[in-house]
C-alpha cells in the first residue's frame, strides 16, 4: 500500500495552501506546457490518476469530456473534491494506486499531475493503465523530475560563485526516497528518465513527446521567483500512446 500523507492533518493543511492548490490549474507553472500535450478533450471519457481537489477532472468536463472518474489514495482529498464539484458526469473514488484493478478498453484519456512518483510498482500501474484505456488513447503526466528527486539531500546550496545549485547523487541507484515537505519522512520512488521511458514502451506505449519542465521567459517576468527553476528541472512532463 502506498503511503497516504495527505491524510496527516497537518501535512494537508500545510498543502491546501499551495498556490495550485489555491487557484487551480493557473496557479500550476507548469500546467500551459501540460495542456499542449492533451489531445482534444470534448467526447472523451478520462481517468484522473491521483485527481487531488479534483481540478483537472473539473477542467476536463469543461473542455467537453463526456465523463471523468478522478482517484486518489488520500479521504482528505476525495471529500474536498467531492466539495467543490457539482457534475454527475465527475466521479470521485477513494484508490490505492499500487493495488488498483482498471477495466479493459474503457477511458480516452489517462491523466496524472505529480503522483506517480509516490508509487513503488510503477511497471504494474502503467500495465494497468494501458489495459484500461482504448487503442490509440493517451496517457499524459507528470512526475518529480528524476533530477530533482536523486539526491540524498535534494536541497539549494551556493557554489563558489554564489550560484544557486541542486544536488545530483545517487541518481542511478533507483528506489526509496525520503524527504521533509511539510513533514518528516515523505516517502517518493525514484526512477531514472531511462527506467520511466523503458517501462512505457515494455507495457506497449509509444512515446509522444517529453517535456523537462522549465518556466519561459514570460513567466518568470511576472513571477521572478520562478527563475531557480532555469537551474534544474524540477518535473518532467510525458505524453505517450497506447
Amino acid at each position: 500500500m502506498a503511503q497516504n500523507i495527505y491524510d496527516n492533518q497537518k501535512f494537508f493543511d500545510s498543502y491546501s495552501q499551495l498556490p495550485r492548490q489555491i487557484h487551480g490549474l493557473s496557479g500550476a507553472p507548469e500546467w500551459p506546457a501540460t495542456r499542449a500535450m492533451l489531445p482534444a478533450i470534448k467526447g472523451k471519457k478520462v481517468i484522473d490518476l491521483g485527481c487531488g481537489f479534483g481540478w483537472f477532472s473539473r477542467w476536463a468536463r469543461e473542455e467537453g469530456a463526456r465523463s471523468v472518474l478522478g482517484l486518489d489514495i488520500s479521504e482528505k482529498m476525495i471529500a474536498r473534491a467531492i466539495q467543490s464539484t457539482d457534475d454527475s458526469a465527475i466521479e470521485y473514488r477513494a484508490a490505492d494506486l499500487e493495488v488498483i484493478e482498471l477495466s479493459q478498453d474503457t477511458f480516452d484519456l489517462a491523466y496524472s499531475s505529480l503522483a506517480l512518483h509516490y508509487v513503488d510498482d510503477f511497471s504494474r500501474l502503467v500495465r494497468q493503465v494501458h489495459r484500461a484505456l482504448k487503442p490509440a488513447a493517451h496517457f499524459v503526466f507528470s512526475i518529480e523530475h528524476p533530477i530533482y528527486m536523486a539526491a540524498t539531500h535534494p536541497r539549494w546550496w551556493n557554489d563558489e560563485d554564489g550560484r544557486k545549485t541542486w544536488p545530483v547523487n545517487r541518481y542511478a541507484l533507483e528506489g526509496e526516497r525520503r524527504t521533509h515537505w511539510f513533514t518528516d519522512g515523505v516517502l517518493k520512488y525514484h526512477r531514472t528518465i531511462g527506467t520511466t521511458l523503458n517501462t512505457l514502451i515494455a507495457a506497449g506505449f509509444s512515446i509522444c513527446h517529453i517535456k523537462e519542465f522549465a518556466p519561459t521567459a514570460i513567466q518568470v517576468n511576472d513571477n521572478p521567483v520562478l527563475a531557480e527553476e532555469l537551474e534544474r528541472p524540477m518535473m518532467l512532463l510525458v505524453s505517450a500512446k497506447r
